[in-house]
């Protein structure tokens, strides 16, 4: 595809701010990061981006830069074909889909794949090898399930979602529109729910459901309970990393993000708009409002503020984090003196 075809098919909405000299329009055959990409290939920075010098050195075919002049006279100087956008890094998003464009399996049903009788498939949807459909369970239109997905009993699958090999769908889950439940993963799965007896640990029945709302992502590997009773319910948009464990009862709201190795205790409320950044750990009813970020490994234990940014275990707001983390190195220095004013105080 041609660098300008490229850039008058993107939706960004800018539509591309500035453009390089109109005789600079290559040949592109797919995209790479800065460092590695070859003249057939477009890549991207963002403004005050840090890898700036190695747009001096790179190979690239095209660029789409922000509006900073010093990137765009850099391009212009060596010769790279470069578009100028107020969000590079969506145009690099929007242009991958045009480069690397979705092959979508045909919308049948592979005759290994073992449907229920009183199961639904909708319209449009590809079903693949070595599925298996539960009794009562309902596929939307447009879906697409790749081999060896399991669907339970009783499951909803909204229009248009997509389950990739070995995801797992328990008895009750709720999908909306739109959803993606990675390899692996598995949503609905009992909750860890045991009574303490003279006789041992005494299994609580996990009766409750899943909901996924709307475009929620679930990563490979991840898992999402269900609760004894009532729901554990994702947020409409929430994008969820793999390797990540969401315990049963808990609830998020709209729009959250959680990247790997998060872990989230039974009956916690999340707010709208959350960020959990690597191996967050999330206590038991813990509440976590609305817009709030936690920095990586973080352990949040009672309650974080709207649009708070906390750090640390047990977390604490992230600018008391960084002034103690800097004392930390001190502590020697500072317990080797106060030995020594005690040593030389008189008793």
């Amino acid at each position: 595809m041609r660098f300008s075809t490229l850039i008058k098919v993107l939706q960004t909405g800018d539509a591309g701010l500035r453009w390089s000299q109109p005789g600079l329009d290559p040949w592109l055959e797919g995209a790479a990061s800065l460092d590695q990409a070859s003249a057939v290939q477009l890549s991207f920075l963002e403004k005050g981006n840090a890898l700036t010098a190695a747009l001096g050195a790179s190979g690239v075919g095209a660029m789409l830069l922000p509006d900073q002049q010093d990137l765009i006279d850099l391009a212009s100087e060596r010769g790279i074909a470069f578009a100028v956008f107020a969000d590079p890094r969506l145009a690099f998003a929007e242009a991958l889909d045009q480069l690397h464009p979705r092959r979508r399996p045909l919308a049948e049903i592979h005759p290994s794949a073992v449907i229920d009788e009183r199961a639904v498939v909708g319209p449009g949807t590809a079903v693949g090898p070595r599925v298996c459909i539960g009794e009562g369970s309902r596929l939307g239109a447009d879906c697409i399930v790749h081999p060896g997905v399991v669907i339970y009993d009783d499951v909803v699958v909204g229009d248009g979602c997509e389950l990739h090999a070995n995801a797992v769908l328990h008895p009750g889950s709720r999908l909306g529109r739109g959803c993606v439940v990675n390899s692996n993963a598995v949503v609905g799965s009992e909750g860890f729910g045991f009574v303490p007896t003279a006789k041992g640990w005494r299994k609580m029945p996990q009766t409750g459901q899943v909901v996924l709302e709307d475009g929620v992502e679930v990563g490979c590997g991840t898992t999402i309970d269900r609760p004894s009773v009532g729901e554990t319910r994702i947020g409409a948009g929430t994008k969820i990393d793999n390797l990540v464990q969401i315990g049963h009862g808990v609830t998020t709201g709209r729009g959250c993000a959680f990247a790997s190795q998060v872990g989230i205790a039974g009956g916690a409320r999340i707010g709208q708009g959350v960020i959990l950044a690597g191996q967050v750990g999330v206590a038991n009813r813990a509440v976590v409002g609305d817009r709030a970020i936690a920095s990586s490994k973080s352990g949040i234990h009672g309650e974080v503020a709207p649009g708070e940014v906390v750090s640390g275990y047990p977390a604490i707001p992230n600018r008391l984090w960084l002034r103690c983390s800097a004392a930390f190195s001190k502590l020697p220095e500072m317990a080797k003196t106060l030995r020594e004013l005690k040593r030389d105080t008189p008793q």
